[in-house]
């Protein structure tokens, strides 16, 4: 094992220590440990989106505390320590890419996609998640973001071929699933307006798979474009000594679209 592994992995078991170690460390369990998971994982996504190598090194290393951290709970459990969380990674790497790691050949990326489907679900069936009767959408986790949870549902449905075969029928159901929230709306009926918005998103991710675009970041790119002429509006209400409230909508929306003008063509990620 690296020099530097190793190190980390003693410094934990360190930390650990139930006799001398650091109380806060000692007294943490993978479930307490969720927020800080998730919170490493989403910096280092920060880190790549501002093109910051050094800070998506540090970042980097904060991730892999986490597995370390994970991992030395459950050596002390007695379940599993970081090697065999090493080796299952490698097993798998050359299970799912056997054009690599042997005579497979896939001439398509959708051939390539099919086999790694396939891979992953004989995967399920050895761990007894899955048999036969299980539903073929088993095995997407449940604490997905919204988006990237639609779009590997959608995706594991499409590969058993329930999906359309190209565009046009997509568009259509856009259309009139948009036309159902409006219909909703006219009821005054709260949760069936909330039930069609949430169809109207779910056919909006289909659409954003057939045209291969990742939903996930679509919408981050459009929110960091939206959140950036919003500031170009308060420097200019700004500007004149007022407030956004005091404000007509009509001269924000003016202000709006010179905003638009101004950062046209310009990259939305930085």
């Amino acid at each position: 094992m690296l020099k530097n592994t190793q190190q980390l992995l003693d410094l934990m078991s360190r930390l650990r220590r139930p006799e001398d170690g650091c109380a806060w460390d000692i007294k943490q369990d993978f479930t307490s440990l969720i927020p800080y998971l998730i919170e490493e994982a989403y910096e280092v996504v920060d880190a790549i989106e501002r093109n910051d190598l050094d800070d998506l090194r540090s970042e980097l290393g904060d991730l892999l505390l986490q597995v370390v951290f994970h991992s030395q709970i459950a050596q002390e459990r007695g379940l599993f320590n970081f090697e065999e969380v090493s080796a299952g990674i490698c097993d798998k790497l050359v299970r799912r890419h056997p054009h690599v790691f042997s005579d497979a050949v896939f001439n398509t990326d959708a051939e390539r996609h099919k086999a790694w489907e396939q891979a992953k679900a004989i995967e399920r069936q050895e761990k007894g998640k899955a048999s036969p009767q299980t539903s073929v959408l088993s095995g997407v986790a449940g604490n997905l973001p919204a988006l990237m949870e639609c779009e590997k549902i959608q995706d594991r449905a499409a590969q058993h071929g329930f999906d359309w075969p190209d565009l046009p029928p997509v568009f259509a159901k856009v259309l009139e699933e948009l036309d159902e929230v409006k219909e909703a709306w006219e009821s005054g009926d709260q949760a069936h307006i909330q039930e069609e918005i949430g169809d109207l998103l779910l056919v909006a991710v289909n659409l954003a798979r057939h045209l291969k675009v990742n939903p996930e970041i679509a919408l981050k790119e459009s929110t960091k474009k939206f959140t950036k002429r919003f500031n170009y509006i308060e420097q200019q209400v700004a500007a004149s000594g007022r407030e956004l409230k005091e404000c007509e909508l009509m001269e924000l929306d003016a202000f709006w679209h010179e905003a638009k003008v101004y950062f046209k063509g310009m990259p939305t990620s930085r």
